[in-house]
């Protein structure tokens, strides 16, 4: 693992008054670049040939001060932002690494972890918990820090009530099949059609999530936790639009069941929906987010930098409405609209991206001369 002792390395040879913010070309990149510029940095986005003109084009810096991307390095691949030339150029640059789920879907946890050597702003140990198959992974954090989470079960025969299985798509492993089911045998026969069919494998299955099904309005709680000020702020809240459930849902019922008969329910993110949580629910929401950052500060030190997400349901009750977790996102979600939600202008009078808080964040930091206390 890329140690702090490493990373105070890389920075000495840093001009701290010349950083440049790096993301790879997806997912958050342009949310991170935006909000880089209106702090003053410089940015950089590492994008995958045939997919760069987003960064090299449209959205391009210009010498009028439109655009926000001023330097694109293209590679082959995703997984290319690993390889040593790549990772020079980065540091010639003074970058300073945002870290998404494209970062982490496309390379290698193993490499990231003990070979990239360009200082991430986050935390770099703990995505890997994200995984399912992990040790101590998200739901043993949710777990220690008392978030209220769906009861689990370990066996498919114990299936007592409506539950959600989440396996790995077998063609994309980033990717889930869920499936509804709320008896064994259901599952067993749902299961051995997926497995059939090819979606899902017999590995993917063995490890794959059973959760109770939460019925009520799901809410991604997009937090930020500052090591500067050891506080924990709410930036803003979304839901997801999933393809090709949305467009399900948006059927009538008879004509839900007639598409059923033919097309299986998807559950690809596609974008994002800014919404609102009531505010009698936001210290339920704020109690979710300290614990969980208690739970990785114990766990995995230093605990958790920066952005992160909770993303639940919030129960009708009785005896009364709760907010539970049922997915984490240990870096930067990939949803820009939580800026238009009041959360941000209800602390600081203005509304900020997630990307505008994290560059507010780094600029504070190198005033403070504790920079390293951001980076992993």
């Amino acid at each position: 693992m890329i140690s702090n002792t490493d990373i105070s390395e890389i920075l000495s040879g840093y001009d701290k008054q010349n950083i440049t913010i790096a993301s790879l070309g997806g997912h958050s990149a342009l949310d991170v670049c935006r909000g880089a510029k209106a702090e003053g940095f410089k940015t950089v986005v590492v994008a995958q040939k045939g997919r760069e003109k987003t960064y090299s084009q449209y959205y391009k810096t210009r010498d009028d001060g439109r655009g926000c991307v001023d330097e694109v390095i293209v590679v082959d691949s995703f997984a290319d932002v690993v390889k040593p030339e790549v990772q020079e150029r980065l540091r010639a640059l003074n970058a300073v690494f945002v870290h998404s789920r494209y970062f982490w879907v496309y390379c290698d946890f193993t490499e990231v972890e003990n070979n990239f050597r360009v200082p991430i702003l986050g935390t770099r140990n703990l995505v890997r918990k994200e995984e399912r198959d992990e040790e101590k992974n998200q739901y043993f954090l949710l777990q220690e820090g008392g978030v209220p989470i769906p009861r689990q079960f370990a066996n498919p025969d114990d299936i007592d009530r409506l539950v959600l299985v989440k396996a790995a798509e077998a063609q994309r492993g980033y990717e889930r099949a869920f499936f509804l089911v709320s008896s064994p045998q259901e599952y067993k026969a749902r299961a051995a059609e997926l497995l059939a069919a090819g979606t899902i494998t017999e590995e993917s299955l063995r490890i794959a999530v059973i959760e109770e099904f939460i019925l009520g309005p799901q809410l991604n709680l997009n937090f930020f936790y500052s090591p500067l000020t050891n506080e924990l702020e709410l930036l803003g809240t979304d839901t997801r639009r999933q393809t090709n459930l949305d467009g399900i849902l948006r059927l009538t019922a008879p004509e839900q069941n007639e598409v059923l008969k033919h097309v299986q329910p998807k559950y690809i993110e596609n974008g994002h929906q800014a919404v609102t949580i009531k505010e009698s629910l936001l210290e339920q929401a704020y109690a979710a987010g300290e614990g969980f950052v208690a739970a990785t500060k114990k766990h995995y030190k230093p605990g958790i930098i920066g952005p992160f997400a909770l993303q639940g349901a919030v129960t009708a009750g009785p005896p009364k409405e709760e907010f539970k977790v049922f997915d984490v996102s240990m870096r930067i979600p990939g949803s820009p609209g939580t800026m238009f939600t009041p959360y941000t202008n209800y602390m600081y009078g203005e509304n900020l991206s997630t990307g505008h808080r994290l560059a507010r964040e780094l600029k504070a930091a190198i005033t403070a001369d504790r920079l390293i206390e951001l980076l992993t």
